[in-house]
């Protein structure tokens, strides 16, 4: 049986050779910690900012109990957890099936732990950690996964990163908890109807941290205090940004921003793409297509356009920096086989960002290359990172095994630039990644979603991706209008698929254009960036002049929407309110806006519904309790309801619970 005792505002248990420690870690918060060590292991991982509050801690003969603010953990003498608000209602409790738990109506022959650790050869362990469901909770959150699910309730999810898969391990329950899963290996969750459990293939310890709150928005904003809030989205970055695959030099980029500026387009942010460099890891434009680089860039500023430019974290067998950072210890090394993480064009490995000192060596690249050139917002492509081969046991970073810590790589490739820009006296850092875990998001990371396909299948994956990425606490999130494989602007099947997306990005926490369109360019030459292929036009005025209009519409709406959405992003980065979100973070209350539906909140504010269906010219819409207008036609409704919307090709339904937005939408 147990042993309890409070040391300092902490409950400790030890049971032979487990010992399990409770403990405050923010408002309404508690961490949980389990291991079979001689010490407990010290990393934070997620939970990196500071905390002050401390439990009340409460041994009894049978059971100890933990309280902080509205959360409480009993903990019983077989070492059982369950945890509690403050009015006494169960959120969670272990699934244990123990013969010893005599006192319980779950007594039982079958032995089944709640924290199971199965030893690994050489001292660590596979772990499962295992809760009772209730098969009536909803579950949302966990980053961004291709399926267009909005309750994860019954879902199995892989805790691993991959292109267009981010886990972000965070879950936010309607039953008034949110659970952080503070634990980087690589392994996997299964949200079943019976029983939750929390997997990982090879760790050191069960780390996990959990919260109680009366409202989503309570339990989002304890989250993002202990795991740190977005910075300030700079004002630039508001309006509408062009990319394509890829442009390949600098006349061709500085042609389409002059295009914009001639037809009195506003544009934001122009983007440098990929195979710009000569050989991958030297981090530097190719002097045979970018020419005059400096000269771009002032002629970009002086249009009042940011360049971005693309970053990869592969270097290069060949390039000048890969012995050195071999010889260094800089590389993430591969533990079977020839040294290769990545093959797009040449053998490659990725740089280790877990690495402080591979940190400081590629910042010093970007610094010399780029930043100090005036190039102050970076595409940190690869970010999971991406290998040819996922096998997650073969690779080995600074900080230890893959397999144990592999999924806080992109944070600290975030961390790398956050840390190298802020150093230089930036503020409001942001920089484009396809990849996060928790915490990415005090790094300035805004993620999008990966190489996805264009159509509107892979359109509603996004538009669940979008919202669960939210709650996951990273605020800033955008994916490809368009998708990103496939798609011929000249088609006009997906001519209807852009214009849709384009409209739900709109509406997005930023408004960015990309995709590999069809027909392709053939290479330009057989050295440095020429060697790789581009896609065909993608700019608003290669989809016709039904679809440009409406691309300028929709543009202009943008820059005229920015007071808003500045206000929008303040609570992003004052709050850690997410900049979209389901019905129920804004109408808790109302239980219909717990149930799937193909729209959300655009803050606080704005209603959006997106047309995701091909031939569709209406929209059903939910109205929760209240007063309602229709942004276009400025029609009163009362909530409580649902109504149909006119949704011709060129309008997206958007409804307004505030009078004085209808003056953004008036032409």
């Amino acid at each position: 049986m147990a042993i309890f005792k409070s040391e300092n505002g902490r409950l400790i248990m030890t049971d032979n050779n487990e010992k399990v420690w409770i403990e405050a870690w923010g408002k309404d918060a508690l961490r949980v910690r389990a291991a079979r060590q001689a010490k407990m292991p010290e990393e934070v991982w997620a939970l990196e900012e500071p905390v002050s509050e401390t439990a009340q801690v409460t041994v009894g003969e049978q059971e100890a109990t933990v309280t902080n603010g509205k959360i409480t953990a009993k903990i019983n003498k077989i070492g059982k957890i369950a945890f509690y608000n403050q009015n006494g209602k169960l959120l969670l409790e272990e699934f244990v099936r123990n013969r010893r738990d005599i006192r319980s109506p779950k007594c039982s022959a079958l032995d089944v732990d709640a924290r199971e650790m199965k030893p690994i050869l050489g001292g660590d362990y596979s772990v499962t950690l295992r809760f009772e469901s209730d098969p009536t909770e909803k579950l949302f959150g966990m980053g961004q996964y291709q399926q267009p699910l909005i309750n994860l309730k019954g879902c199995e999810l892989e805790l691993a990163h991959r292109n267009s898969q981010a886990s972000v391990p965070f879950v936010l329950s309607s039953l008034g908890y949110g659970f952080l899963w503070n634990n980087p290996a690589i392994g996997s969750v299964t949200f079943g109807t019976n029983i939750t459990s929390w997997k990982s293939v090879s760790t050191k310890v069960i780390d996990y941290w959990i919260t109680a709150g009366d409202t989503p928005a309570e339990i989002e904003e304890h989250y993002a205090a202990v795991t740190g809030t977005a910075p300030m989205m700079p004002d630039w970055a508001m309006g509408f940004w062009q990319c394509k695959l890829r442009y390949r030099t600098q006349e061709e980029l500085l042609e389409v921003a002059r295009e914009y500026k001639r037809r009195g387009v506003p544009l934001s942010v122009i983007v440098v793409d990929f195979f710009h460099w000569p050989l991958e890891g030297e981090w530097r434009f190719d002097p045979q297509y970018w020419p005059d680089p400096d000269g771009m860039i002032r002629e970009l500023k002086e249009m009042g356009v940011e360049l971005m430019v693309s970053v990869w974290p592969t270097v290069d067998h060949k390039s000048k920096n890969y012995r050195e950072m071999r010889e260094r210890g800089l590389l993430i090394n591969v533990e079977r086989g020839y040294p290769v993480g990545l093959h797009c064009i040449d053998d490659t490995l990725h740089f280790d960002a877990t690495n402080p000192e591979a940190r400081d060596f590629v910042w010093s690249e970007i610094k010399k290359n780029y930043y100090d050139k005036g190039i102050q917002v970076f595409w940190l492509d690869e970010a999971e990172p991406e290998y040819s081969f996922y096998d997650f046991d073969n690779y080995r970073y600074h900080l230890g095994p893959n397999v144990q810590i592999g999924n806080v790589y992109p944070k600290c490739y975030a961390r790398t630039f956050f840390d190298g820009m802020t150093a230089e006296g930036q503020k409001n850092v942001l920089n484009l990644l396809r990849c996060a875990w928790a915490g990415s998001q005090k790094y300035g990371a805004l993620v999008w979603s990966g190489d996805i396909h264009s159509s509107f299948e892979s359109m509603r994956n996004q538009f669940a991706a979008g919202l669960h990425m939210g709650i996951a606490g990273i605020p800033w999130w955008t994916t490809d209008i368009g998708g990103f494989h496939g798609g011929d602007p000249r088609d006009e099947s997906f001519r209807e698929v852009f214009a849709r997306w384009f409209q739900y990005g709109t509406f997005c926490p930023v408004m960015r254009l990309h995709g590999d369109r069809e027909p392709h360019t053939p290479p330009m030459s057989t050295v440095g960036g020429g060697r790789m292929p581009s896609g065909g036009p993608n700019e608003i005025w290669s989809y016709g002049e039904t679809v440009y209009e409406m691309c300028r519409k929709y543009i202009f709406l943008r820059e005229k929407l920015k007071p808003y959405i500045t206000e929008v992003m303040r609570n992003a980065h004052e709050k850690g309110s997410p900049v979209i979100r389901p019905m129920f973070y804004d109408f808790p209350g109302d239980s219909k806006t717990w149930e799937p539906m193909e729209q959300y909140m655009f803050g606080e504010k704005l209603l959006v519904a997106p047309v995701m269906e091909a031939g569709a010219r209406k929209k059903a819409v939910y109205l929760p309790d209240g007063t309602w207008y229709n942004v276009w036609t400025g029609e009163k409704l009362e909530g409580g309801r649902t109504v149909e919307a006119d949704a011709p090709l060129t309008v997206i339904p958007v409804f307004t619970n505030d009078p004085e937005m209808l003056a953004f939408f008036r032409e």
